[in-house]
């Protein structure tokens, strides 16, 4: 959430900081704004909205300057607007601060600074941080920065700049991504890679608690005590065409198209000689054996993936697995001890309550397994090792192609497990690596067909409220689907085991409300198939997901988007492509905006 752009180098300030916040609206915001310093003025633009409107602001009035910063805002404390949006400045309007985050003791800062003289501007919590800065401020603008950090409780990912040290940008983090990009006679500080690419593929990544002085030629990182640190360099492997559309619509529908690679590259070498090659676990055979359980904590989408999980990891090593949404987790006084696997799925590795999560099962002894797309991010540090979804970059909000990346390193994680337990034989390993194997090119024919998909969203266009069915495997990818169209289509959408459905759900359904069943061939097909016909019974129209061959399912739904034949437990992934779709059409039939819908951000890095 928020994005944060600063330049000092050569170039106009404001021309990189509204490219790179653009590369960042991905990230979700409702307000962006500018500080930018030239010739002994610090000047502020900012308005809400979407960033054309800070573009045709300052294209009527034009700031120059070499050094600024930027920002993109997602609310937290108080409501949109351009004196709540960012960048802050002090009482002096001398430093001006951009931030992401949250500061927990901000209520407390504030009354301290009021009483003090300070006369606070916004509702936000930021603003105290600029107002910290002014009162530390005795003409050392990294002592000043440090001192106030110490005061604040909560994440910050911070960009300072002052008018009295026009060549130096101060940056700052805590539990909250921050970058720099290395450029030559340049450097640009920001809270994602895909801001700095234009300029640079080489990388500072700053970790928790340290403080980064940066100038058009130097990176200087601190700790807190000021003391020299040596910076973690990144060289970036993806490039900016990677980040751009690429001749598609939109960022969404060029990842859906960009899954079968994604699959390709994260199973890629991962099997040698009948072994599953998972050194990344940095476990011993013994170890990983002696694991008696396993918890599973993500978030959104990639809790769903860990559903996926569950049920092969339980059904090839029969190992007892539990799924929780990473919040609960912390909070719930887990059972977890040195024999248990704690799985930490997340897309961004920035996710705060699965990095709480983390934390918590490390100090009760656990060993933690991350499971990410962003090398160097937070949770790759904080765990004991790390599996890499290698999908490239995702900047449509709603996650696709990181998904079935995630459910691919899932299913060699599974494997791996069942090796080390001797419960699946070393020919039975190989063969369900080599159908996975298979899996991208399943998914290039389903891409390739899939031509009701149109009328499909047809169905779709005047309804409040839909429902998605599914058994085994097919819950958490019916979970999925209804994720995917409530967050970019604001169409209502639950999704429940179809076993469940005439424990509740049942009263729901009516001839406007579609059902979207998951009916792929296993051994609950039969089931499912009686499901359709129960709420076919009650005037609901019904679109199948289901296996290519099944020509008796057109009995029993109006529109049937068949996938090619797999085994039952890698299904998930052929499955919910046709949802992805299903959803994207949808969204676009009523005018949505699917790379940014309203109210989310592509990664939740505060409670």
């Amino acid at each position: 959430m928020c994005g944060i752009v600063g330049y000092i180098g050569p170039r106009q300030a404001s021309d990189v900081l509204l490219s790179g916040l653009a590369r960042l609206e991905y990230r979700g915001y409702d307000s962006a704004g500018v500080a930018i310093i030239d010739a002994g003025e610090l000047t502020t633009t900012r308005r809400v909205g979407k960033l054309v409107n800070l573009q045709n602001a300052l294209g009527t009035s034009p700031v120059a300057g070499n050094v600024g910063i930027g920002h993109t805002r997602w609310a937290t404390h108080g409501k949109p607007s351009e004196e709540n949006a960012h960048p802050h400045r002090d009482c002096t309007e001398r430093i001006a601060i951009v931030h992401n985050g949250i500061i927990e003791n901000y209520v407390e800062l504030r009354e301290e600074l009021r009483a003090t003289g300070h006369m606070i501007r916004s509702e936000t919590d930021t603003e105290m941080v600029a107002h910290l800065i002014e009162s530390y401020y005795e003409g050392d603008l990294k002592v000043a920065v440090a001192k106030s950090l110490k005061r604040l409780e909560g994440a910050y990912a911070l960009g300072v700049v002052h008018l009295d040290h026009p060549d130096v940008i101060v940056a700052a983090r805590k539990d909250s991504p921050l970058i720099i990009g290395a450029g030559d006679g340049e450097n640009i500080v920001a809270s994602d890679i895909p801001a700095v690419l234009e300029f640079t593929r080489e990388v500072v990544v700053l970790h928790d608690g340290e403080i980064a002085v940066v100038t058009a030629d130097s990176v200087d990182v601190f700790d807190l005590a000021l003391r020299p640190v040596v910076p973690e360099m990144l060289h970036v492997e993806w490039d900016l065409d990677a980040a751009e559309k690429g001749g598609f619509e939109d960022f969404m529908l060029k990842e859906i198209f960009e899954q079968p690679k994604a699959l390709r590259e994260t199973l890629r070498g991962r099997m040698n000689d009948g072994e599953i090659q998972l050194s990344e676990l940095a476990m011993t055979a013994e170890e990983i054996a002696g694991i008696a359980r396993v918890f599973v904590i993500a978030c959104g989408t990639s809790l769903h993936a860990g559903f996926v999980a569950k049920s092969l990891i339980e059904q090839w090593a029969r190992i007892p697995v539990e799924v929780l949404c990473s919040s609960e987790f912390r909070y719930n006084d887990p059972i977890v001890d040195d024999e248990t696997l704690v799985v930490a799925i997340t897309q961004s590795g920035e996710t705060a309550d699965t990095l709480a999560g983390v934390r918590e099962a490390r100090l009760r002894g656990a060993k933690v397994i991350a499971i990410t797309n962003v090398v160097g991010s937070r949770v790759t540090r904080e765990s004991d090792g790390v599996i890499y979804t290698h999908a490239g970059p995702e900047i449509g909000v709603a996650a696709t192609k990181t998904f079935t990346a995630q459910i691919a390193a899932l299913n060699v994680l599974g494997l791996k497990l069942a090796q080390a337990k001797g419960t699946l034989g070393s020919e039975r390993v190989q063969s369900i690596f080599d159908e996975l194997s298979t899996l991208p090119d399943v998914v290039e024919a389903i891409l390739g067909s899939l031509e009701e998909l149109q009328e499909c969203a047809e169905l779709f266009a005047d309804a409040t409220s839909s429902l998605f069915l599914g058994r085994g495997v097919g819950v958490p990818v019916a979970m999925e689907g209804a994720l995917k169209l409530k967050e970019i289509s604001y169409i209502h959408a639950e999704a429940y085991p179809a076993g469940e459905m005439k424990h509740g759900p049942i009263a729901l359904i009516t001839d406007q409300v579609p059902v979207v069943v998951v009916a792929t061939q296993g051994h609950t097909y039969e089931k499912v198939v009686s499901n359709i016909q129960e709420v076919r019974a009650r005037g609901a129209q019904v679109i199948a997901v289901a296996t290519s061959g099944d020509d008796d399912i057109r009995n029993h739904a109006e529109f049937v988007l068949h996938i090619p034949q797999t085994s039952e437990a890698l299904s998930a992934i052929p499955a919910t492509v046709p949802l992805q779709l299903l959803s994207y059409y949808v969204a676009k039939r009523r005018g949505c905006n699917v790379d940014q819908p309203r109210n989310l951000a592509k990664s939740v890095t505060v409670e």
